[in-house]
């Protein structure tokens, strides 16, 4: 058999005198199994497409191996499996040749290396933030030590920053995997305790438990959690419509909320703070009555409309990856052929908004009450929004534009924010517009129309600088629907003067104008 000096790695060839039997604790250590350690990286690589589906690069990974030798046979197998260089792969150990801070400095920042090795230099005390996965190649008896490694995993990184070392990456990282290839998570019997204690229950649940006082400490870090990986994936938008519904609480403020509900520390400065401000107070009633004032602080935002956009929001931004039924070609001809299929989508949507009419108030003004379109505001249409993402994903008003122009004579594409497409969509099925019309168009054409009348026996009625801030409320409700007096406290009006200068320039005409404007424009 082969023998090998650990120092030199010098190999010989030597006759064994008799049978050698070695059990798990000598293994990598006084006998190595190569065999072994590449079914290991075989089984890793193979699994990959599994684990990190999508991906055209090798998520970044650390190895945790038993010695230094044994890294370097893992170093080795791994270059050889992957069929990589040395970049690809290397080691950070106090017996590595290159500078392991170097070597750190690259696996945090650059693309390579994608795999590094070691045994227990960086357990503590590193941020490598795109680290997506950890490999145990070795046992671990301590529960600090053991937690220490997990901990190099949980560093959370934006989507931007991931793909600028990860390329192929989808979406921000909101967790890491870990591959056990000896055993060590049923060694390891006691854990810290992690935030995801109800992985059971459907987020919807926890939610409406939360919101039904249920006091739960397990439903309450459980719902951190999902809302800590959660806001990963919200767009600056989406963040700014949960601080609205949530009167005004940032989703981070909103986390941090759920774990101070029973966090021991928060719990005992609260009633510290009760204590001094009422110092006939019982420590026991100060701390009773901070544990109730910390569970309905954390619990207050949560309502029917706000765990509705927190369902929703996370359907859109969560996949099922499905890898068992596969698909078969049900139609291949001729684009004309397609059309059943367009006219369907257009039909699912008109029924949608017929079933709901009479429940949301922004349809009921369309259907019913189309002279009162000028009271139609921005968060009425998105009610409707949010209605159609939560019950009719499929129906994205950007979906449905592009049906429409397969069945008739549409000259513009889709505008890109939704809900002026929406409400350009909702337009065209109720009558109130013949051609489907970007509902911006409308509003520049009808502005024209106003103007012309206004001016009509009169010549250039409206100063510039009169006609500037007409243009800039028709720029306003052409994105936001309606115009009111408080919204010349906004950008842009307040660097022209904001209320004080319209009233200047329109005196008591003032509110007349915005309210023929509102009616005009939206005609």
């Amino acid at each position: 058999v082969d023998f090998r000096e650990k120092l030199s790695r010098k190999k010989r060839w030597e006759q064994l005198d008799e049978e050698v039997i070695y059990t798990e604790k000598q293994l990598d250590k006084e006998v190595v199994n190569p065999s072994q350690i590449r079914t290991v990286i075989k089984g890793f690589l193979n699994s990959l497409p599994e684990i990190f589906p999508g991906r055209k690069e090798i998520p970044k990974t650390l190895i945790f191996a038993k010695t230094d030798s044994h890294a370097d046979d893992i170093i080795n197998i791994v270059r050889e499996e992957f069929n990589e260089g040395n970049a690809f792969c290397k080691k950070v150990t106090y017996k590595a040749e290159e500078d392991p801070k170097s070597v750190l400095a690259q696996f945090r920042n650059d693309y390579n290396p994608r795999i590094v090795v070691t045994v227990d230099m960086i357990a503590t005390g590193t941020d490598v933030k795109p680290l997506e996965c950890l490999l145990f190649m070795r046992d671990v008896k301590s529960k600090n030590y053991f937690e220490q490694m997990l901990g190099r995993g949980t560093r959370t990184l934006g989507y931007d920053d991931l793909k600028k070392v990860t390329p192929s990456a989808v979406s921000a990282k909101t967790h890491f995997v870990i591959v056990d290839a000896v055993g060590v998570t049923k060694t390891i019997r006691s854990f810290s305790r992690p935030l995801e204690r109800k992985p059971g229950i459907p987020l919807k649940d926890l939610l409406n438990a939360v919101t039904f006082g249920a006091e739960d400490e397990d439903l309450f870090t459980t719902l951190a959690g999902r809302l800590g990986r959660l806001e990963k994936q919200l767009t600056p938008e989406e963040k700014t419509r949960f601080t609205e519904l949530a009167n005004g609480k940032t989703i981070n403020q909103s986390i941090k909320d759920l774990l101070f509900a029973y966090d021991p520390d928060q719990i005992e400065i609260l009633s510290n703070e009760l204590k001094i401000g009422q110092p006939d107070l019982e420590i026991s009633e100060a701390k009773q009555k901070a544990e109730r004032q910390l569970l309905d602080t954390a619990r207050e935002i949560f309502s029917g409309v706000l765990n509705d956009y927190i369902e929703n929001v996370r359907r859109c931004h969560e996949q099922i990856i499905d890898t068992v039924n596969l698909d078969e070609t049900i139609f291949q001809g001729w684009e004309n052929e397609s059309l059943e299929k367009m006219e369907k989508i257009v039909q699912e949507f008109k029924d949608f908004l017929e079933q709901n009419k009479d429940e949301i108030t922004a349809l009921k003004i369309f259907y019913n009450q189309p002279y009162r379109l000028r009271e139609l505001t921005f968060e009425m249409l998105r009610e409707v929004l949010d209605k159609l993402k939560l019950q009719k994903p499929n129906l994205a008003p950007g979906y449905v534009w592009q049906a429409f122009k397969r069945l008739e004579e549409v000259k513009y594409h889709s505008p890109k924010a939704e809900l002026i497409a929406l409400v350009s969509l909702i337009r065209r099925i109720t009558g109130i517009d013949t051609v489907l019309t970007p509902y911006d168009k409308v509003v520049d054409r009808n502005f024209q129309t106003w103007v012309f009348k206004k001016n009509a026996g009169k010549h250039n009625l409206f100063t510039d600088e009169q006609m500037n801030f007409l243009r800039m409320i028709k720029e306003h409700i052409a994105t936001s629907l309606h115009f009111d007096f408080d919204d010349l406290d906004l950008t842009p009006f307040d660097s022209f003067g904001g209320k004080g200068r319209m009233w200047q320039l329109f005196g008591e005409n003032m509110n007349k104008i915005i309210d023929e404007l509102n009616e005009a424009l939206v005609g």
